[in-house]
Order: structure tokens, then C-alpha cells, then sequence
């Protein structure tokens, strides 16, 4: 009996020291995206980087990646709290900013992940400036909603002059970025020019049969930030040292892109296999824009202004540090 009783203690403690540490792992639900601008959370997933990060802060945690597909559909699962973290384009975060301003839900930016380039590219060679288009003349987005709309009517105000940032709105046409391809490609349609991100500005322009009209640095006045890692106030309030840790995977990824590229083409291959691009391809373009990836962010205040100029917002942040964490210092703001 005496042995039976001891053996039933240990096996007690033995369970409760497992229940203990199974109710110690903190799980971290972020909000994925796919494509190049997606990449640096693929790669905090494929190497557990959170959880590498998160050891060395003495926390047990444990991330999911689940995707999701547009602004609305990120901004419906951070609000309800299934995930903690998404990536929001710039203008989708200075606008959900802005309307739970100073409330608990109100979501805020963490770190920045890139400034990806987006070029405008046409298959008409009398287009060599926005100023050329004709109404007949097709411009390819993927929403009409799309922050490359807002850059469209940023650079038609300095094209075209004040008040004039809506000229072109009539030329705008939605379209998925597989059917914007495959009509510069052809070339038979009215659409006839699109805005491009990596990897499909490398694909056209490599085929020769369409060239560059501006680009997103042009049109917004430098490299302007087109994703960044976010979370609720309410979220960053109570787990302020999980943001830290979400920051320093986040690095991690960005400067993995930057600095073994080739490593980072095979990450990506892996998570989303592709039809059209080998590894070799990947690399290269991964060469190109690896710049472009890190914590840094850029263009805030021109996003703003151009929001607050089109009615998107009723007023813009007094101050860029309202809209940010204390994970993102103010060197990094612009």
C-alpha cells in the first residue's frame, strides 16, 4: 500500500507539473498574407522564431499563422480577438487609427515589415507619363479601395495640380493580379497599364513587352511603407513584452531576406510553392528588393495627407508617435 502510495503521489505530481507547464505556453495567433510582402512572417513560422525569441525572454510561447485575405477580412479577426497580431497596409491601419482613436480596440502599429516598390507598368509605349492616358486608356488595381489608388491620387495632385487627385479615377478597373498580367502580356485589351508589386513588375518587365511609368517612390516622395506588423492598444497594454518579442522575430526575418537570400527563396518556395518561378528566379528578385524589408517605417505622414485630402479620414495623426507602439522609436518614423 505504501508503495502504491507513493507511486500514486508521484504520478500527482508528476501531472500537475505537466498541467503547470502546458498552461504556462502562451499561444500567439497572427494574422498571415501571402505573396513577397508576406514573406518575413513565413519565415518566422518555418524557423519558430517567435518561440526562439520568446525563450530568450523567459516566456513559453507557442505562434499560429493563420491567413487571411484582405483588409477586412484582418481587420473582422483582430477585432474580435482571434488573432493578436495582422500586417495592415498603411492607409488600412492609419484609417481603423483613426476610428477607435483613444479606445482600447484601437489598433495601432508594432513594426514595420517593408516598403516594397510598386511599379506602374504599361504595354502602350505612347504612355510615358500619367498626364498621357486617355479616358479609354485601362488602369489595372486590385481594388478600388487599394492603397496604390491613394498613390495614384497623390502623384495626380502633383501632376495635375491641387484639388486634382481624382482625374484619373475613371481610368481605375479592378482586376486580380493573374488577369492584370496576363493583359499587359497580350496586349489586347483596354487595360494598359497596372501597378505592379514583386514579383510581377520582375515578370513584365523581363519579358520586354511592357515598361515602367513611376513607381510608388516617385509618386509618394520616397520608399513609403506598404505593410506593418499591428495590434490592438488593449492587446499591447497587457502583453507589452510579447511585442517586444514579436519585434525581434520580426527583425530576424527581414534581415534573414536581406542577408541570405538564397536561404529565404528556399523559406518561400516552401510555404507557397510556385508554377512560375523557380528558386534561381526567387533569389534574384529577393537580391533586388531585399532593401526593402525591415523594422523601419516610411511615408506615414504623406499617407495621412492624402487620406485627409480624398474625405478617407476627418484628420490625420497630430503626431506619428500616437499611431505607433513604444516598439517602434521614433528614429524609425517618418
Amino acid at each position: 500500500m505504501k508503495v502504491r502510495h507513493r507511486y500514486s503521489l508521484i504520478s500527482c505530481l508528476v501531472a500537475v507539473s505537466f498541467s503547470t507547464s502546458v498552461a504556462a505556453e502562451t499561444v500567439v495567433n497572427f494574422g498571415a498574407g501571402a505573396g513577397f510582402a508576406g514573406l518575413p512572417m513565413m519565415i518566422m513560422d518555418h524557423l519558430d522564431l517567435l518561440e526562439k525569441h520568446g525563450k530568450a525572454a523567459g516566456l513559453d510561447l507557442k505562434a499560429n499563422y493563420p491567413r487571411f485575405s484582405g483588409t477586412s477580412a484582418n481587420q473582422d479577426a483582430i477585432l474580435s480577438g482571434s488573432v493578436d497580431f495582422v500586417m495592415y497596409g498603411a492607409s488600412a491601419l492609419i484609417t481603423i487609427w483613426s476610428r477607435a482613436k483613444n479606445s482600447p480596440h484601437q489598433v495601432i502599429g508594432v513594426s514595420g515589415i517593408t516598403t516594397l516598390t510598386v511599379h506602374l507598368v504599361t504595354n502602350k509605349k505612347d504612355l510615358k507619363s500619367i498626364a498621357d492616358f486617355t479616358p479609354s486608356d485601362k488602369i489595372a488595381v486590385t481594388g478600388l479601395a487599394a492603397p496604390q489608388v491613394l498613390m495614384l491620387q497623390q502623384f495626380s495632385e502633383k501632376t495635375f495640380g491641387a484639388g486634382q487627385h481624382s482625374k484619373l479615377k475613371s481610368n481605375l478597373v479592378a482586376l486580380p493580379h493573374s488577369e492584370s498580367v496576363s493583359a499587359m502580356l497580350s496586349g489586347g485589351t483596354e487595360v494598359k497599364a497596372y501597378f505592379a508589386p514583386p514579383p510581377f513588375t520582375q515578370i513584365l518587365l523581363d519579358s520586354g513587352k511592357v515598361s515602367t511609368i513611376t513607381t510608388s517612390v516617385e509618386m509618394m516622395g520616397g520608399p513609403a511603407s506598404l505593410l506593418i506588423l499591428s495590434a490592438t492598444r488593449r492587446y499591447l497594454e497587457a502583453n507589452p513584452a510579447i511585442a517586444e518579442v514579436a519585434v525581434k522575430a520580426m527583425r530576424e526575418a527581414t534581415d534573414l531576406i536581406k542577408q541570405d537570400p538564397k536561404r529565404a527563396a528556399e523559406i518561400y518556395l516552401t510555404m507557397e510553392p510556385s508554377r512560375t518561378l523557380d528558386h534561381k528566379q526567387v533569389e534574384a528578385i529577393l537580391r533586388q528588393i531585399g532593401p526593402e524589408f525591415g523594422p523601419e517605417v516610411s511615408g506615414m505622414r504623406v499617407w495621412a495627407d492624402i487620406m485627409q485630402k480624398v474625405g478617407l479620414i476627418k484628420e490625420g495623426p497630430a503626431d506619428l508617435k500616437d499611431v505607433f507602439w513604444r516598439t517602434v522609436p521614433e528614429a524609425h518614423l517618418n
